[in-house]
C-alpha cells in the first residue's frame, strides 16, 4: 500500500491526478496500478506509428522494436505510407520458370486501326469538360 501511495503521490506531482482525489483512488491496494495501465493501455494503438522525419532521426529504435514483433506504420503527414514488420524467412526460395517461348518470338501489338489526330482528340476532351 505504501508503493501505490508512493505512485499516486508521485502523479500528482506531475499533475496526472488532481492532489484532492488522492484518498479516494487509494480505497484498494492496486486502485493505481489499474487506473494507470487501463489509460496506458487504451490510448496506444497495436501498431506503433511515427512520422518520416522521426524515423530518420531514431531508426535503430524503430527496428528494434520491428525485430521483437511490434509493427511500425509510417505516415508521411497523415498518410500512411509504409509498414515495418519483422522479417520472416520463406521456406522456399522463389521458383524460376523457363520463358514459354523465346522473346524473339513475341510479336509487337497491331497498328492503330486508322490515323490519330491527337491535337483534335485532346480539343474534344477539353470541350466536352466545360
Amino acid at each position: 500500500m505504501a508503493a501505490n501511495l508512493d505512485a499516486a503521490r508521485a502523479m500528482a506531482v506531475i499533475g496526472r491526478w488532481p492532489a484532492d482525489r488522492l484518498d479516494r483512488r487509494l480505497r484498494h491496494p492496486f486502485a493505481v496500478m489499474t487506473i494507470h495501465d487501463y489509460h496506458e493501455t487504451m490510448k496506444k494503438s497495436p501498431e506503433r506509428t511515427v512520422r518520416v522525419a522521426t524515423l530518420k532521426a531514431r531508426l535503430s529504435e524503430y527496428l528494434r522494436a520491428a525485430r521483437r514483433g511490434h509493427p511500425v506504420v509510417v505516415y508521411d503527414r497523415d498518410t500512411p505510407i509504409a509498414r515495418l514488420v519483422p522479417y520472416q524467412a520463406s521456406e522456399a526460395p522463389l521458383a524460376v520458370r523457363r520463358p514459354l517461348r523465346p522473346l524473339r518470338e513475341v510479336g509487337f501489338p497491331p497498328p492503330l486501326v486508322g490515323p490519330v489526330d491527337s491535337l483534335r482528340d485532346l480539343m474534344e476532351e477539353r470541350q466536352s469538360s466545360r
